[in-house]
């Protein structure tokens, strides 16, 4: 008899329950309908994987038969999953992780746009890093990503958004009175208030911001709080300029260009996964 996926199934949960009516219960089966499957499950192996009847400690063999089955079985629940995403992907859902920047200055307009041709289509959007965003398409977390990446960087992704990257601050706070003062915008300013840190600050190349990012002690990533932080008077933090438009007229967003820094965004999907039309629909929306 061939190993099949219920028998390693089963042999999972007796060995993560550590006996045979615990895991009798969660798989609706009765203790001799699963003490069979395990028996089956041996004979074809041809070695024992509980050490003992109790089924409560493993052999070394059925530790390793434990962590081959655990990732078999996730694999099959995942590809269930997207079968499912996919079968029903005419309406559907469409999952999207996004840098928080993009949240604010591409996919309101994206959204409206897709909504007028597919109202039907359930969106779902997570704020967070490039490095989170990326970890989300490759584990099939999300189906369409947008991170942020500096120009020329050799990143895979498609650019849908290129801007410049400035200090935000008060208008009315030192940085904004100095540069109002000497007529020029550097970096260097960043030293006069104290640094919002936030992952769009590591791509700037200057020495001024990465002693400020050493002496930071305050960090956000959703750019509403850093916005919101700054208008409170915390200090200042670096965004490219899409993401302070429409601001209160409190904030201002300076330039500096020694050197000009640019951002990227990038729209990103898995390489060995098929969108499902809905999520292509979204893919072309971008």
């Amino acid at each position: 008899m061939a190993i099949k996926l219920e028998m390693l199934r089963t042999f999972r949960i007796v060995a993560e329950q550590g006996s045979l009516n615990a895991a009798s219960s969660l798989l609706a089966r009765t203790p001799s309908a699963v003490s069979m499957t395990l028996a089956q499950l041996e004979d074809h192996i041809g070695a024992p994987l509980f050490e003992t009847d109790r089924k409560n400690r493993l052999t070394p063999l059925g530790q390793l038969v434990l962590e081959e089955s655990s990732r078999a079985t996730d694999a099959f629940a995942r590809s269930i999953e997207a079968i499912g995403r996919h079968a029903i992907s005419t309406a559907g859902t469409v999952r999207i992780a996004a840098v928080p920047s993009a949240t604010v200055a591409v996919l309101p307009g994206v959204i409206a746009a897709f909504r007028r041709i597919r109202p039907d289509v359930r969106l779902e959007i997570s704020d967070m890093d490039s490095a989170a965003v990326r970890r989300q398409v490759k584990l099939d977390a999300a189906d369409i990503g947008i991170l942020s990446a500096t120009v020329g960087d050799p990143a895979d992704g498609n650019v849908i958004l290129q801007d410049d990257l400035g200090i935000v601050c008060r208008k009315d706070g030192p940085i904004s009175l100095a540069a109002a003062a000497t007529g020029t915008v550097s970096w260097t300013l960043l030293e006069l208030e104290q640094l919002i840190a936030n992952p769009l600050c590591h791509l700037v190349d200057h020495s001024s911001v990465q002693r400020s990012l050493a002496a930071c002690n305050l960090e956000a990533r959703n750019t509403t709080a850093l916005l919101s932080f700054v208008r409170a008077g915390l200090g200042a933090t670096v965004l490219p300029r899409s993401a302070t438009h429409h601001q209160p007229d409190e904030l201002a967003f300076l330039m500096p260009t020694d050197p000009t820094s640019q951002r990227q965004l990038r729209m990103i999907r898995s390489e060995d996964r098929h969108l499902g039309p809905a999520a292509e629909a979204f893919w072309d929306s971008l």
